[in-house]
């Protein structure tokens, strides 16, 4: 029997997503848990695997479809000896519009159910040219007609890459202007600009946090530590490393020791390590700390699961392995859902001090700087130290400043005197 191929909710957030890539064709055979395509979401890309063998009969939306909502028919699969006749029925049965790359006489025999949305761009009898909806907007921002490209995708259609290829082949300077409205200069040329098709994960993130910062009363509170026993703790620990083919087995970072300390601090402070869910306060019995990360499309916050009960070198690996799958996409859905309080450092970009914005339904998050020589007065002297300034940024419904507050004189005994994190 013919199955439907519905568009997956990868995550608690998604509501839709773009079909990245199709790793089969039409006519390939699937086995379970083979990974078929690739889903962009809000959070990564992620891979959809087979559940059942079979033939993947009928792609009804193309790679690169941007806006593909959660519960879209994507694809039909085929049992062995079915047809096209079994893939048509399914598609009837569960969307409005044909495949993507149904002919205009197959699509004059499938029915379109009035109120609701076409799923896959359906090519008019004037428009013979066959392009995704995101290769028309990206061909219209460059001045590129698709009339000239040849297309890459399934039967022939045009997709973003042929798009791009093309444009890039034009060179720098020939795009057309974003907008086409009058613009007044004084003196020198008018700016040429390109318009960037936006990923889904940067779409969710720009809705996520402006939503954060509309709804949620945001207070500040900024801390500076001196963290000379903490490097000095460091450059202890990373000389002892032992060396395997000339390099260290392992490389402690002021980050890894910041997460550790902000775990300990939790542990110590769990009024601290709370959340906001549904108009309820929850208090979290596991310190799970989320841990920002630049990847291209965006940030991402995998999350170190029981950080208060794992080792420096425990959380320096896990950090790195996260950083690296995160970049690569291959994060699972538990890797970065969820998570009680998150870190966030800009130091390595020079950044001295900034206040970041709470990630709901987290009620807390802490934004780390770069360390910076000060002078500081020690009793009736002044010498130099290395100052790291920190501040936390938090959900007053939550978390009130009193307990901000304490929280913050724990994780600063704990960064200024590292020892007391072993106790």
């Amino acid at each position: 029997m013919a199955t439907p191929l519905f568009m997956p909710a990868l995550s608690p957030t998604m509501t839709e997503g773009t079909l990245a890539k199709w790793l089969k064709k039409e006519g390939d055979q699937i086995k379970p848990g083979e990974v078929i395509a690739e889903i962009e979401t809000d959070k990564a890309t992620m891979e959809v695997e087979a559940a059942d063998a079979g033939t993947l009969g009928t792609i009804v939306v193309s790679a690169d479809s941007q806006g593909v909502k959660v519960g879209t028919l994507i694809a039909v699969i085929l049992e062995n000896g079915e047809n096209k006749d079994a893939a048509l029925a399914v598609i009837n049965k569960h969307t409005s519009a044909p495949p993507a790359n149904t002919t205009e006489q197959e699509a004059a025999t499938l029915p379109v159910k009035p109120g609701m949305p076409p799923k896959a761009l359906i090519t008019p009898a004037s428009d013979r040219i066959l392009a995704s909806p995101l290769a028309r907007r990206v061909a219209a921002t460059n001045n590129v007609r698709l009339e000239t490209l040849t297309g890459t995708g399934p039967h022939g259609r045009i997709v973003k890459r042929d798009v791009e290829g093309q444009a890039g082949a034009v060179g720098p300077g020939t795009h057309m202007p974003v907008m086409n409205m009058p613009v007044m200069s004084v003196g020198r040329a008018t700016p040429e600009s390109t318009s960037l098709p936006t990923s889904t994960m940067r779409k969710v993130i720009g809705k996520r946090l402006l939503e954060s910062k509309q709804t949620i009363p945001h207070f500040y509170l900024t801390v500076e530590c001196n963290i000379d026993g903490l490097l000095e703790a460091r450059t202890q620990i990373n000389e002892r490393a032992p060396v395997h083919d000339k390099q260290p087995a392992y490389k402690i970072s002021v980050n890894d020791l910041v997460v550790k300390a902000v775990a300990m601090a939790l542990r110590a402070m769990p009024k601290a390590n709370c959340a906001l869910v549904e108009d309820n306060m929850v208090q979290f019995h596991n310190v799970d700390v989320s841990v920002a990360m630049a990847i291209e499309d965006g940030l991402i916050t995998p999350i170190i699961q029981n950080a208060d009960q794992k080792s420096l070198l425990h959380i320096s690996e896990e950090i790195k392995e996260l950083n690296r799958r995160a970049k690569a996409n291959s994060l699972k859905p538990h890797e970065f859902q969820g998570g009680s309080f998150t870190v966030t450092n800009l130091g390595m970009y020079g950044v001295k001090q900034f206040n970041a914005i709470i990630n709901p339904p987290q009620a807390c998050i802490l934004a780390v700087g770069a360390a910076e020589r000060k002078p500081v007065v020690c009793g009736d002297a002044i010498k130099i130290a290395n100052i790291l300034t920190i501040t936390i940024s938090c959900d007053h419904r939550v978390v009130d400043g009193a307990v901000a507050a304490e929280f913050m004189g724990v994780l600063k005994g704990f960064l200024e005197a590292p020892v007391t994190m072993l106790v």
